[in-house]
């Protein structure tokens, strides 16, 4: 059955028609690397306070499915944030008839004005989508990109997620300190049990993942690369955050040119693993360098411990896989094409519908990326001392390199 939705147009101002469009203004394409005045081109400020400062902005991008916790995620944002004027969340909110909405407050705004959702209200988008039109994290972040509107930051993270205080603060410093305008900060986030004081929102946990180990999963055609549970230590540099090779999806944070260059693929259907994968080696063929941050502004709840039951009891997009049968084998075998890691597949098994906007860049090639990390695509292995280099071996070998 063929089903039409609306969806946001992605930001692409008048201003660019000219040339193109915005994508063909930032690089052509990805043909060549942005240079500093075209990405200064890109991100918005608002006037903050009595003496009228100017701060970026920050664009928050959740995919929530049928999540409870959605709301009290995007009002932690908003009440920890040092700048919650600076903010502007979208929520691809993915439910049932019956299921809470996310980002609605308990009480209707006309009788409590003062709630943190009607304060920001108008600083918050939502899409809704029916939970049977759900098909993956892949194209529901693909929406929320979408949203996108030229916001100096962009950061996506989980439905189900912590702040500490005054994270917007503090993440963006952490950006600056890198000295990178192609920096991207990504990490898997750490377990929230224990991590932050509930009462002032200090952190608590000082150690953070670095994203340094991969491995193959999956048979034959659909054999891909996925990011296992990452080594997690206090960080050994300070200052500034630290190189890494990968790039996670439940955390990330880059200006606001990533998401217009390197957005999520909208022909990946039913894809969970290989999401990471795809937009990590995509975007290092733009130019773009990952990080993950010397703190954690956010905390994680996974399924362990005391929160187990709580989140066992979410239900999961493939609730309604049935209806989408081999939708997913064909977009595995398009995304591993397009990042040249499909061990020789027909190209005639995928489609290539859009291989421009959706593909790989011309600044940096793939196959430097998978020699420079220990990555044989032909034998499909991974050499296994990768994490060994990822840290301060790797900093001081590539930082003299990189462009400010």
């Amino acid at each position: 059955q063929r089903v039409e939705m609306k969806v946001p147009t992605f930001w692409d101002p008048d201003v660019y028609a000219a040339v193109g469009g915005v994508r063909q203004h930032l690089g052509q394409h990805g043909k060549r690397l942005v240079t500093p005045q075209e990405a200064s081109d890109v991100g918005s400020y608002v006037t903050i306070g009595q003496h009228q400062q100017q701060f970026e902005t920050i664009y928050v991008a959740i995919a929530s499915y049928r999540d409870w916790q959605c709301t009290a995620t995007v009002e932690d944002i908003f009440a920890r944030a040092k700048y919650p004027q600076r903010i502007r969340v979208a929520i691809v909110d993915q439910v049932d008839p019956d299921d809470a909405k996310c980002a609605q407050p308990s009480t209707p705004c006309g009788t409590d004005p003062d709630q943190i959702l009607c304060r920001y209200s108008h600083q918050i988008d939502r899409y809704e989508m029916d939970a049977t039109l759900a098909v993956g994290p892949v194209f529901a972040r693909h929406i929320g990109h979408r949203m996108y509107r030229g916001e100096y930051f962009a950061m996506q993270c989980d439905a189900h997620i912590k702040m500490v205080q005054d994270w917007d603060e503090d993440i963006v410093e952490q950006w600056k300190s890198a000295d990178n305008e192609m920096a991207v900060l990504s990490t898997y986030l750490s377990d929230i049990q224990g991590a932050i004081d509930e009462q002032t929102g200090e952190r608590l946990h000082l150690s953070r993942p670095i994203m340094c180990r991969t491995d193959y999963e999956g048979w034959g055609d659909e054999r891909h690369l996925r990011h296992g549970q990452q080594p997690e230590g206090v960080p050994g540099i300070h200052g500034e955050p630290t190189l890494e090779p990968y790039w996670a999806a439940g955390f990330s944070f880059a200006r606001g040119h990533f998401v217009v260059q390197v957005p999520y693929d909208q022909h990946l259907p039913m894809i969970f693993q290989g999401e990471e994968i795809s937009i990590g080696l995509r975007g290092w063929t733009y130019g773009y360098d990952y990080y993950t941050p010397e703190k954690s502004v956010c905390f994680h709840m996974y399924a362990i411990g005391k929160n187990k039951i709580k989140r066992k009891s979410v239900k999961l997009f493939w609730e309604h896989s049935n209806l989408y049968t081999g939708s997913g084998s064909r977009a595995m075998a398009r995304l591993l094409g397009i990042i040249q890691m499909d061990n020789g597949v027909d190209p005639d098994m995928w489609i290539h519908d859009e291989e421009e906007k959706y593909g790989i860049g011309k600044v940096r090639s793939l196959q430097k990326f998978f020699d420079t990390f220990g990555i044989h695509t032909e034998t499909q292995t991974v050499e296994p001392h990768l994490c060994r280099f990822a840290g301060k071996k790797m900093q001081m070998a590539f930082k003299p390199h990189l462009r400010k």
